[in-house]
């Protein structure tokens, strides 16, 4: 059967979808959908072939919408996540959205801002609060990141349905191993140096994770971009070590791990929590593939004298063998690579702000 690879990018004014064989020398665009709207996140279903946005907006409302036939109409919820009345807390904007596992049919995570969790079982129907999360003692001291109090990362270990991740900044790594009853935090071995000058210290929580990706052939390998450095856990983020050497700085949002190869990682730095673009304006993807104990720069067909940033969803894998590697910019520019990183093209496209890029791979 012939393949079809599906790049969507989510955009601050609407949603994408890229299309091309596998090849992936050629694509064609199709958007943007949900026009004007700020839509967070895009991610796609295999279980039933549906695609999520998460939408974040102020003015259309935040709400998860979906598409049955990859992105050509899509529904319009008359309801989205909505916080119990006696949290006394507001939704403020989607920032995530994440389809559950092959082995619960209809389960969809939606992470949001003001950081907190829901679950839905009907496929994006209807919202339960996941109270669980919110009822943990470290709770009241959560404190917002530059981007808000957001959770934004959901990861779901493919073997073990009790196990997933989420992560939240500026709070750090939560994990449950009971299927969400309880929570704990997961950040031993990572820094919360945020002051000039400051020793740096590794507490218990607290911590500004950026993202954190797992790869699905070894689930308890993880790996993490920091508001500082990058760690990897090889044991289900009981614990991290900082890969961050041989990285010209230990800030960056982007990060990417091969979905058969659990020691090839790419990420994207950037300069600092106040200069948000790519080191000398030189845009690079560095590559490591000995679980970050190295790492080189991969510069090729990326734009140098460009002040430009890579947002925390916006960098991708597919699936494909020889997997294709996807870069998204804040000004708009979505790079895309077929042979790891070694060389990078333009997309034919100059698209918003881009929030999130993800990627699937179909059978025509």
């Amino acid at each position: 059967m012939a393949e079809r690879v599906l790049v969507l990018v989510g955009s601050r004014k609407g949603a994408f979808v890229l299309e091309s064989a596998p090849a992936r020398a050629e694509w064609t665009v199709r958007g943007p959908y949900l026009a004007g709207q700020n839509v967070m996140h895009l991610a796609f279903d295999p279980r039933t072939d549906t695609m999520f946005a998460a939408v974040g907006d102020p003015w259309f409302g935040s709400r998860v919408y979906r598409s049955t036939d990859l992105g050509h109409t899509w529904d319009e919820p008359q309801t989205g996540p909505a916080f119990p009345v006696e949290t006394g807390l507001t939704l403020e904007k989607i920032w995530n959205v994440t389809p559950g596992r092959p082995e619960e049919p209809g389960v969809v995570y939606a992470g949001v801002e003001p950081a907190a969790l829901f679950k839905s079982s009907d496929g994006g129907g209807t919202w339960d609060f996941v109270r669980s999360l919110n009822d943990h003692p470290t709770r009241p001291t959560w404190e917002p990141g530059a981007g808000g109090l957001c959770l934004h990362t959901v990861v779901l270990d493919p073997g073990d349905l009790q196990r997933m991740y989420v992560a939240i900044s500026s709070a750090g790594v939560f994990r449950t191993t009971d299927g969400g009853a309880t929570w704990e935090t997961a950040n031993q071995g990572t820094r919360a140096n945020f002051l000039p000058d400051q020793e740096p210290v590794y507490p218990d929580y607290g911590q500004c994770v950026h993202k954190v990706v797992m790869n699905p052939a070894e689930p308890a390998r993880l790996y993490q971009q920091n508001h500082c450095g990058v760690y990897r856990s090889d044991d289900g983020a009981a614990s991290w070590v900082e890969i961050t050497e041989g990285l010209p700085t230990d800030f960056g949002f982007g990060i990417a791990v091969h979905p058969q190869n659990p020691d090839t990682v790419w990420v994207c730095p950037s300069i600092s929590g106040y200069e948000h673009w790519v080191p000398g304006a030189e845009m690079a993807v560095y590559r490591s593939r000995d679980r970050g104990e190295s790492w080189t720069k991969l510069t090729r067909g990326l734009p140098q004298g460009a002040f430009v940033n890579v947002l925390r969803d916006a960098m991708a894998v597919d699936t494909l063998p020889i997997p294709g590697v996807y870069v998204g910019t804040n000004t708009g520019q979505l790079f895309h690579s077929a042979d790891e990183g070694d060389s990078w093209h333009l997309a034919p496209a100059l698209f918003p702000m881009i929030n999130s890029v993800e990627t699937a791979v179909l059978q025509a």
